[in-house]
């Protein structure tokens, strides 16, 4: 039933309506169009927090808050809204990262108000994804990132600004076609009225190999965006050159766009072609762990060593949804969420970091940990987060993919230990790159920046949004209970459909 206030479409269209206004701000320099965007993320926040709070069931495994208006009806597109715990979970996780990168946006001071402009179109879109229950609206959402990324990347990224943002395009666009024509396939197929209603999908039928060529079409676009091997170069070529408060939005919202999709339409629509390329998926993920932890021991460059950090630990995304386990789901969703908050936090430190000694190479960085204790504190604290200390998210996430790895009961003894043990290598040499990456930039001599030998450390502004970024992940670490409830009923709902099938 529809609710008589359209809260989720308020949500989804606030920020970008909010973002016209920017142009006829009072132009007294930078100060008014920062605190006005800072105002818009935080009351989107608020908003979001609200509906959480308020109108959020926990124990219900149905979509909620349904919204459901006409637009286009010779093609049967509607504007089609609803949650449910997995959904939620990333929209909360958007509106947080998202306010936050506009506080560390703070340093921006060219051509601010588009800037702006192009993380608030970012923020509707993010959010208009995650709540679309409509196959073509949720393609329309998808492909509203392509422009504020290329915008940000191409006119506030570094030296290679333009070769980055024109790679992104391409990669994510050439991959759009495949989702444009995977969701207009499920839709028309058959002999009854087309329909773009993502409900109506999960009832429809399709040959197996159709299903399956569906499937790959999907994963090929969610490949793109989560990333999988061997779709992954843009990451770390976007992540090298990009400003580090938009590095925080692709790190912790954007790459999550390409695990919901696998979740949302592949899982729950293609059930059938999921069983059967599952264990591929699976070992396409055991292989990124590997591959991208050796590729980010050779890096030189501290942003480009994080990214691929990034990729590796977005392994474990696609190996906890191919095991078909309630706890292999619900690990890569909360894998989803704790690389989001650790991710960001990274990118930001290491973008804080070049501000105060104007280099991102290792072999130039050394002996900053005196100089700059409160950068050392707090690298060396999400560092550790990275690689899964205990009592931290990445852990309890980790953790889960692994235990739903090893209890599912679709894949021999001999595949599960294989897949076992490369996990165990990513994790192992998580810590080797990571402890690495630390010792030299802070210990023995520093060798950058000679001639000022005196270094600004964090201020009260860096403080604040690492703060805020290292709380989350303690508190799942600590607590994993105060968030598994929200998707415990999507992965047992996926889970019950997928019984009722065998």
């Amino acid at each position: 039933m529809m609710s008589n206030v359209p809260r989720l479409t308020t949500i989804v269209l606030f920020p970008i309506l909010a973002s016209f206004l920017l142009p006829i701000l009072p132009c007294n320099g930078n100060r008014i169009t920062r605190w006005y965007t800072l105002g818009i993320c935080i009351s989107e926040f608020s908003l979001i927090t609200h509906i959480f709070h308020s109108h959020f069931q926990f124990n219900s495994q149905s979509i909620q808050l349904m919204e459901t208006f006409n637009r286009i009806n010779s093609i049967h597109f509607h504007w089609r809204l609803g949650i449910d715990g997995l959904s939620m979970s990333l929209i909360l996780l958007t509106g947080f990262i998202t306010t936050l990168a506009t506080l560390a946006a703070w340093p921006i001071t060219r051509n601010t108000r588009l800037f702006y402009f192009s993380m608030l179109v970012m923020y509707s879109g993010q959010v208009g994804l995650f709540v679309s229950r409509d196959i073509l609206l949720f393609f329309f959402m998808w492909e509203l990132e392509l422009i504020p990324v290329y915008l940000l990347l191409s006119l506030w990224g570094g030296k290679r600004r333009l070769y980055s943002a024109t790679k992104f395009v391409s990669y994510t666009a050439g991959g759009s076609i495949f989702l444009l024509v995977a969701a207009l396939t499920t839709s028309f197929y058959g002999n009854g009225v087309p329909s773009f209603d993502i409900q109506v999908l999960m009832s429809k039928s399709y040959p197996i190999s159709l299903e399956i060529a569906l499937h790959l079409g999907f994963l090929i676009a969610y490949a793109v965006k989560l990333p999988l091997f061997p779709f992954h170069t843009w990451l770390p070529d976007t992540h090298g050159e990009a400003h580090y408060s938009t590095c925080m939005l692709p790190a912790g919202v954007l790459l999550k766009m390409g695990g919901y999709g696998l979740i949302r339409i592949n899982l729950e629509l293609l059930i059938h072609a999921h069983l059967f390329l599952g264990s591929w998926l699976i070992l396409l993920g055991a292989v990124q762990i590997l591959y991208a932890s050796l590729a980010s021991m050779s890096q030189r460059n501290l942003k480009r060593r994080i990214a691929y950090s990034s990729i590796s630990h977005m392994g474990f995304v696609a190996i906890g949804i191919g095991s078909l386990t309630d706890a292999g789901i619900n690990g890569a969703i909360l894998q989803m969420i704790s690389h989001g908050l650790i991710g960001a936090a990274l990118f930001s430190l290491a973008g804080t970091c070049y501000d105060r000694t104007h280099t991102l190479s290792l072999d130039e960085l050394g002996g900053i940990a005196t100089p700059m204790p409160k950068l050392f504190t707090t690298f060396s604290a999400f560092s550790l987060a990275s690689l899964a200390l205990p009592g931290m998210s990445g852990f309890v996430s980790e953790l889960l993919v692994f235990l739903g790895v090893v209890t599912s009961g679709q894949y021999s003894f001999l595949f599960k230990a294989e897949i076992t043990v490369l996990e165990a290598t990513g994790t192992v040499l998580a810590s080797i790159y990571l402890l690495s990456m630390l010792r030299r930039m802070f210990y023995g001599y520093r060798v950058a920046n000679k001639s000022n030998p005196y270094l600004i450390d964090f201020g009260p502004r860096e403080v604040f949004t690492l703060t805020c970024l290292f709380l989350p992940i303690l508190g799942i670490g600590s607590h994993p209970n105060l968030i598994l409830p929200l998707r415990n009923g999507e992965a047992s709902s996926i889970l019950f459909s997928y019984l009722k099938m065998r």
